[in-house]
């Protein structure tokens, strides 16, 4: 006990850093792009301050920005100019999505990982994540899953290393991992949103992707948040379906939660730090009530201490220039 035990002894000079516990590298960030089919220019997100929509001739200039900053991943998020109840600009060969994996892999090929998130939210003209019953206002499981194995299977035609199916319906791993497995894509892994809660920090997010919806909401399908045993049966569920890496969305206030699916499942974790996250920091930093370089630190280091192996955050090239 104190006198004789100082804690303090370890916390100046070099020997702080060499008894770090964790530590933040460019290789645990992974970028979300935004790709719009309805612009010809670069067009801010005013929600989320730095990050913009880009049309379909600009996303090879984002992407080699990030690939010069040392990220070697990327998530594609697509809004298409036509959207129909079926969501079926989704999966068609030369639609968005398809196009822009096409021209990032071409251009960068091996030296950026292309993921593709896999719903239906953002092409659907009622902006919910599955076919729906109009009628009853109702999302429909079953009939959704197809849908989602088709989108699945054109974005690996087009060549994404990824796919990461984020709709939170009954059975989508399992579905997804049949279509790819049937049709000579075994090797290409699934991302799934495992642990994916109904959240209010998502708004922004509806704001970028055009995702908004015509009626309800998405705590249908999206976990309470007051739930965490509940997405211990929901990931144990993805993992037998085929997950190949678990995901816990948003991040920040789930940090328990990535603590427990890391500990329980001892497989590859990510940790999504959503536009609500971002934005609120950079509203603080904005108004000059916090330091955004420190927090924004800060807050990716305690993911990677709830044990997240890597963090799609937007905040991906801000990071990747701090730390070169």
């Amino acid at each position: 006990m104190f006198p004789e035990l100082r804690m303090r002894r370890l916390r100046s000079g070099k020997i702080r850093d060499m008894i770090k516990e964790n530590s933040l590298t460019v290789d645990d960030l992974i970028y979300p792009m935004f790709v719009d089919e309805n612009i010809n220019s670069e067009t801010p997100i005013a929600s989320m301050p730095g990050i913009n929509r880009f049309p379909i001739d600009k996303v090879v200039g984002d992407a080699k920005e990030a690939a010069d900053l040392g990220i070697s991943a990327l998530i594609l998020f697509g809004i298409p100019e036509h959207k129909d109840q079926h969501g079926s600009c989704a999966w068609g060969e030369h639609d968005i999505v398809q196009r822009a994996v096409r021209e990032i892999k071409n251009e960068l090929g091996k030296d950026m990982y292309v993921i593709t998130d896999v719903c239906l939210c953002e092409y659907t003209d009622h902006g919910h994540c599955g076919v729906i019953d109009s009628e009853n206002e109702e999302i429909m499981n079953d009939p959704t899953l197809p849908l989602l194995g088709k989108t699945a299977l054109s974005h690996a035609k087009a060549g994404a290393d990824m796919v990461a199916p984020s709709g939170m319906m009954d059975g989508m791993i399992g579905a997804i991992r049949s279509e790819l497995d049937a049709n000579n894509f075994k090797d290409i892994p699934i991302m799934s949103y495992a642990a994916k809660y109904s959240s209010a920090y998502y708004g922004p997010f509806r704001d970028a992707a055009d995702s908004g919806c015509s009626f309800g909401d998405r705590s249908t399908h999206q976990m309470d948040p007051a739930n965490s045993d509940e997405s211990i049966r929901e990931v144990e569920l993805d993992v037998f379906e085929g997950a190949d890496i678990l995901m816990v969305k948003p991040a920040l206030s789930y940090l328990d939660v990535i603590y427990r699916i890391k500990n329980e499942f001892k497989m590859p974790t990510a940790a999504y730090n959503v536009s609500g996250e971002y934005a609120m920091i950079k509203a603080a930093a904005q108004n000059g009530w916090l330091d955004e370089k420190k927090v924004m630190h800060e807050s990716l280091l305690s993911m990677k201490r709830a044990g997240a192996d890597m963090i799609l955050t937007y905040f991906a090239k801000d990071m990747a220039r701090m730390l070169k």
